[in-house]
C-alpha cells in the first residue's frame, strides 16, 4: 500500500560561537582538540551548504505520444541533468514510434494491418507489453481490453465524429481480449477474428514513464518527476518534501479537486475531459467501454496511485470504465493500490488508503 502520510524528519544541526579568545599556551590540550573538531566540523557544514547551493532544479517539457510530457530533476552537475532529461525525451519518443496507432509505420500498426490474416512476429518488447495488458484484461474481467479499438478506431473527436449502433455493432463483435492468440516460441501474434484491432493508449504512456524513471535511476538521480499527460511517476520526494500533485477538477481545468503528497510513487488520472466533444447534451470521449463500444460515463475522473506507473494507468482506465461502487472495490481487492474517484455529482470517493478519517 503506498503511504501518503509518511512523517518527514530533517535532523539540523548547529555550531555556537566560542567564548573569549585565549592565549595557546594557556590551552589544554583537551581544549585544542576540541577547537581542531570544531572547525572540522563547521567546515564540514560549510561544504555541505556549499554543495546544496550548487545542486538546482531543471524542467522541461514537450510534446510526445499526442500529450505534455515533462521531466524534472535535482542535479549537481547542469549539463549532465540537461543530457538526461534528452534522454528519458527520446526514449519516450522511440516508444512512441514503436506503439503509436497514429503513425501507419509503427510496428503495432503494422501488426494490426496483418495479424487479422496470418500471426505476426513482433518484438519482444511489443510482444511483452501486449501480454502484460491481457494480463490487467484477465484482473479487471475485461473492464481493461485492448481490442476496444476495433470500435475505438471509428471515433475521431476532433472531428466530433461517431460512428451509428450499426457500425458499434459490428466492431464489438471483434472486442474480445481472448482472440488474441501468442505464440511464445517464435514470438507471434494473430487476431482470432479479421477485424479486429489493438491500442495500447491506456498503458503505453505509463510503460514510457517507467522507461523514463529507469534511465534517471541508473544515472544515480534520486529525486525526480516524469510526466506524460495523465501519468506522473515520483522518484524519490522534493528535497525533505513530499511532491503535492493535483487531481484537476473535471469542470475547470484550472482547478483543482484535491492535492496529493506523494514520494517514490506513480499516479494517473483518467478523465472524460482530454478528447471528446458534446453533442444533444451528451460527452463523447476516448475512454470506451468495451462491452458496450460507447464512451463511459460513471465517473468524470479516476485516480489510481501506484508503485509504477504502468499499473497506474491501466488500473485508472479500467476504474474509470467499472464506475464508482465497482471500481473502487476493485482497488480494495488488489491491496497494493489506491484510488480516488469524481462522479459526475462531484463527489469524491476514495478507497480504503486514502479514506478521509
Amino acid at each position: 500500500m503506498v503511504s501518503l502520510a509518511r512523517k518527514l524528519t530533517r535532523i539540523r544541526g548547529a555550531v555556537g560561537k566560542g567564548g573569549r579568545r585565549r592565549d595557546n599556551a594557556l590551552m589544554s590540550e583537551t581544549e585544542r582538540g576540541c577547537r581542531r573538531f570544531l572547525t572540522a566540523f563547521t567546515l564540514l557544514l560549510v561544504g555541505a551548504a556549499s554543495a546544496q547551493a550548487h545542486g538546482e532544479w531543471l524542467f522541461r517539457e514537450t510534446a510526445i505520444m499526442g500529450t505534455r510530457c515533462a521531466v524534472e530533476l535535482w542535479t549537481d552537475d547542469r549539463a549532465h541533468g540537461l543530457a538526461l532529461i534528452d534522454d528519458v525525451f527520446a526514449e519516450m519518443r522511440r516508444i512512441d514510434a514503436l506503439m503509436s496507432t497514429y503513425k501507419p509505420e509503427s510496428e503495432l500498426s503494422r501488426l494490426n494491418a496483418r495479424a487479422g490474416r496470418r500471426p505476426v512476429q513482433v518484438s519482444a518488447e511489443l510482444f511483452d507489453l501486449i501480454e502484460t495488458a491481457v494480463d490487467y484484461s484477465r484482473v479487471t474481467h475485461g473492464a481493461f481490453d485492448i481490442t476496444y479499438a476495433s470500435v475505438g478506431y471509428l471515433y475521431d473527436f476532433r472531428s466530433h465524429k461517431r460512428p451509428g449502433s450499426a457500425a458499434i455493432a459490428t466492431g464489438l463483435a471483434n472486442v474480445d481480449y481472448r482472440k488474441l492468440k501468442f505464440s511464445a516460441g517464435p514470438r507471434t501474434l494473430a487476431f482470432m477474428n479479421p477485424g479486429m484491432r489493438i491500442d495500447l493508449g491506456g498503458i503505453a504512456k505509463g510503460y514510457a514513464v517507467d522507461r523514463g524513471i529507469a534511465i534517471l535511476q541508473r544515472a544515480g538521480v534520486k529525486d525526480a518527476m516524469v510526466n506524460a499527460g495523465g501519468d506522473t511517476r515520483i522518484l524519490g520526494d522534493r528535497r525533505g518534501q513530499p511532491w503535492m500533485v493535483g487531481v484537476r477538477d473535471p469542470n475547470d481545468r484550472d482547478k483543482v479537486a484535491l492535492r496529493i503528497p506523494l514520494e517514490n510513487a506513480s499516479i494517473s488520472t483518467s478523465g472524460d475531459y482530454e478528447r471528446f466533444f458534446d453533442e444533444g447534451g451528451v460527452r463523447y470521449h476516448h475512454i470506451i467501454d468495451p462491452k458496450t463500444g460507447d464512451s463511459a460515463r460513471a465517473l468524470r475522473s479516476a485516480t489510481v496511485i501506484a508503485t509504477t506507473s504502468l499499473r497506474a494507468d491501466a488500473l485508472s482506465t479500467s476504474v474509470f470504465v467499472l464506475g464508482p461502487e465497482r471500481g473502487i472495490e476493485l482497488i480494495n481487492e488488489l491491496g497494493d493500490v489506491d484510488a480516488v474517484v469524481v462522479t459526475p455529482e462531484g463527489k469524491l470517493l476514495y478507497s480504503n488508503g486514502l479514506a478521509p478519517p
